[in-house]
C-alpha cells in the first residue's frame, strides 16, 4: 500500500476521530450549558410550553426586566433564600468527610496490605458487603439512638454517618493501591533505620500520592451530592446545598423558586468543574496506578 494511501486513510481516521470528540463534548457539555443559559432567565421564558424559543430569546425576561439577562434567580437563591449557609455546610461536611476518610483509608489499607493474617480478605469482604447496602437502609438504623440522645439535625451527627458509609469504598481502593507498591520499598526504608510508621510516611505515602487524591475526590463527590443521608439527618437550619436545592423544586407553586433552583444547581455543579480541572493529572495518575507493570 502506497504512501499516500496511508495518508488518506490516517487523515480520514483524524477527521472522523476529531468529529466525534465534538459531537460527544457537544453532548455532555449541553445540559450544563443549557442549565447555565436558562439561569438568568425568567420562569415563563425557561420552562415556556407555547413556545421553547423563549428560553433563547428571553421575551418575557425582558418585559419584566428590560433586558434579556436576569440575576433574579442566583440573587432569590443566596440572599432571599440564604442558600450561602447551604454552601457552607456542604464545605464543612466534605471537609471533614475527606480528611477522616483519607486518614482511616490510608492507615487501614496499608496495615492490611502489608498483613499476612487471614483475617484481612474477611475483614475485606465483611467492608465491602456493607458498601453494597443501601445507605437510606443504615441511616435508618442510626435515627433511633440520634433522636434518643438529642443530637439529630446537627452537621457532626452527618459527617459521622457519611463518613462510615463511605469507609469500606476508601478502605477498599486504597488497599488496592497499596497492594501495587512492592513491598521492598518497606524493607528499603527500614534497613536505612525507618520505622514501620516512618516508611509509611516517608516512602510510601509520596509514591502513592496520586492514588490517594483520586480516593480523596470520590470521598468528597460522595459527601457533596449525597441526598439521602442529608436529608434524614439534617435539620433545615443545617441544610446541605442537594438537600436545599429539593426545597426549592418542592415549593414550585411560588412563582421564581424554580428559578432559584436552577441557579443553585449552576451555583453548586461550578466548583466540581473546578475541582476536577485542579486535580485532573493527579487523577489521570490515580486511576492509571498499576496499569503498567514497573
Amino acid at each position: 500500500m502506497s504512501s499516500s494511501v496511508l495518508n488518506r486513510q490516517s487523515t480520514g481516521l483524524r477527521i472522523f476521530s476529531t468529529g466525534f470528540i465534538i459531537i460527544w463534548l457537544l453532548m455532555a457539555a449541553f445540559p450544563f450549558l443549557w442549565t447555565l443559559w436558562g439561569s438568568f432567565k425568567v420562569e415563563l421564558d425557561f420552562f415556556s410550553i407555547a413556545d421553547w424559543t423563549n428560553a433563547i430569546t428571553g421575551d418575557r425576561t425582558i418585559a419584566v426586566h428590560d433586558s434579556a439577562f436576569t440575576g433574579a434567580g442566583y440573587e432569590g437563591a443566596w440572599v432571599q433564600e440564604n442558600f450561602g449557609r447551604a454552601f457552607m455546610n456542604t464545605a464543612i461536611v466534605c471537609v471533614f468527610v475527606v480528611c477522616i476518610s483519607l486518614t482511616l483509608g490510608t492507615l487501614g489499607g496499608y496495615a492490611l496490605s502489608r498483613s499476612g493474617y487471614r483475617y484481612t480478605f474477611w475483614l475485606l469482604m465483611t467492608a465491602l458487603i456493607f458498601r453494597a447496602m443501601p445507605p437510606i437502609t443504615l441511616v435508618s438504623g442510626y435515627l433511633p439512638p440520634f433522636f434518643e440522645y438529642n443530637v439529630w439535625g446537627y452537621l457532626p451527627t452527618a459527617i459521622i454517618v457519611l463518613v462510615a458509609i463511605n469507609q469500606p469504598f476508601t478502605l477498599w481502593m486504597l488497599h488496592s493501591f497499596f497492594m501495587k507498591i512492592p513491598k521492598d520499598l518497606d524493607e528499603s526504608a527500614k534497613v536505612d533505620g525507618c520505622t514501620q510508621f516512618q516508611a509509611f510516611r516517608h516512602v510510601i505515602i509520596p509514591v502513592m500520592w496520586p492514588g490517594v487524591i483520586t480516593t480523596g475526590l470520590f470521598s468528597f463527590l460522595l459527601a457533596y451530592n449525597d441526598f439521602a443521608v442529608t436529608t434524614m439527618l439534617l435539620n433545615k437550619e443545617n441544610q446541605t446545598m442537594v438537600p436545599k436545592i429539593a426545597s426549592f423544586l418542592g415549593t414550585t407553586q411560588t412563582e421564581g423558586n424554580v428559578m432559584f433552583a436552577v441557579a443553585a444547581v449552576v451555583s453548586a455543579t461550578a466548583p466540581l468543574f473546578i475541582l476536577v480541572m485542579f486535580f485532573q493529572r493527579q487523577i489521570v495518575s490515580g486511576l492509571t496506578a498499576g496499569a503498567v507493570k514497573g
